[in-house]
């Protein structure tokens, strides 16, 4: 590889990096609607010459390209590199001079996994010369819901040219048992599948006082949660790690009436599709039966929303492999085990070889690191140029 200091330069970008992330921790945007986010992005790969096509998802994902000038073997290789960009509907509690400005929030670090993008694309603009192929800039919207990842492959990002491997991060602190300051890997499955369920029970409503007369929807809705309780305790062999959790029940609007409808949603985790159908089945199955039983009518509706995020071992034993060239063999830590949380990165995991890291920066606030998805979630800012030179390391190692 040529000799540069990766980590240096990502130092020399860090308060780009920084004001960048700033920027866009003040303009939330949620779902696949993010045209101030688009625009933001847009603007910056402008300043330094990068080329970019803002039409996919409804111009609302970001495609770059840096094509390298060197020649070389690896003329045909094209690394994509994705960075998500979406916020929540959370409203920040932290106190921070650049606060988000509207009801929403980067409550989960997509701001840093944009800028940390944006950083690696300004080096990578200013040295061409150093790597042979290609570099796709994946900016993505919609990863908290309802996933962008899969509609930007529809429309063929990872075509024109194709890509051949695929790297991504997250920021703060998704494993507890990665330190601060060090990037976690996995092989293999790392982080679950996220499917939704629905079961909507239409029964017939009556006074509260004479329920043998009506079809009561709130009884069966409470078999129904004891009976789906069973499905990985009695179901699933103990060694198949899964999720089956109820979070939602809503039915009925007073004390003496039994209402007509309820339902009940709640969200399935593993890591196989074998399981994941087989738990769709025994739902629908449970609900046929608890119909059946108490004369209501029992629907089932299945989303099978994002796959298990499983890494190619050879590209993350060459990542890891790389990255330790510049970081030293202790940053880089093995996470201990899969987590139950999902990603929409597993899309593109399953159309390229790829891999996806932790990377540790929590800060805290009030004494404490409040954790994803909280009103005062936070992040480390100075441990945002690991990501920037993660990425530059790995384009120009794989692509050199």
């Amino acid at each position: 590889m040529a000799q540069i200091d990766v980590v240096q330069l990502a130092k020399d970008t860090e308060t780009d990096i920084i004001h960048w992330r700033r920027d866009l921790h003040q303009i939330p945007e949620l779902a696949l609607e993010l045209p101030r986010t688009v625009q933001y992005v847009a603007q910056v790969l402008e300043t330094y010459g990068v080329d970019y096509d803002a039409s996919y998802v409804n111009g609302n994902a970001i495609v770059g390209l840096i094509k390298g000038t060197k020649s070389g073997l690896n003329k045909d290789r094209v690394l994509g590199i994705r960075a998500d960009m979406d916020g929540l509907p959370v409203q920040e509690q932290t106190g921070l001079p650049f606060q988000s400005l509207n009801q929403n929030m980067h409550a989960c670090g997509h701001d840093g996994h944009t800028a940390m993008l944006l950083g690696a694309a300004k080096i990578l603009q200013e040295n061409r010369h150093l790597f042979s192929g290609s570099v796709k800039l994946l900016f993505q919207p919609g990863e908290e819901y309802p996933g962008g990842a899969k509609p930007m492959i529809e429309e063929k990002v990872l075509e024109n040219p194709k890509v051949t491997r695929v790297l991504g991060f997250h920021e703060g602190q998704i494993d507890p048992h990665t330190p601060k300051g060090k990037i976690g890997y996995k092989f293999g499955p790392m982080m679950a599948s996220m499917d939704r369920f629905l079961i909507e029970v239409k029964g017939k409503g009556y006074h509260g006082a004479y329920p043998e007369l009506s079809d009561d929807p709130v009884n069966a809705i409470g078999y129904l949660i004891t009976a789906i309780q069973s499905i990985k305790s009695r179901n699933l062999r103990a060694i198949d790690p899964a999720v089956v959790s109820v979070t939602r029940v809503d039915g009925g609007f007073n004390q003496n009436v039994i209402p007509d409808n309820a339902e009940i949603e709640g969200t399935v985790r593993a890591f196989d599709d074998a399981i994941r159908q087989k738990i769709c089945a025994k739902l629908e199955h449970i609900a046929k039966g608890v119909g059946e039983t108490f004369g209501v009518e029992c629907t089932v509706t299945y989303d099978y929303k994002y796959p298990p995020v499983i890494n190619d071992n050879d590209v993350t034993a060459e990542v890891v492999g790389n990255l330790k060239e510049i970081f030293g063999d202790d940053v880089l830590t093995e996470v201990r085990e899969p987590l139950m949380g999902g990603e929409d990165f597993a899309f593109f995991l399953q159309e390229v070889p790829g891999t996806f890291l932790f990377l540790s920066n929590p800060r805290e606030i009030e004494g404490s690191f409040h954790g994803h998805h909280h009103p005062k979630f936070d992040i480390d800012e100075t441990y945002l140029y690991m990501g920037t030179a993660s990425f530059v390391q790995e384009a120009l190692t794989y692509l050199e």
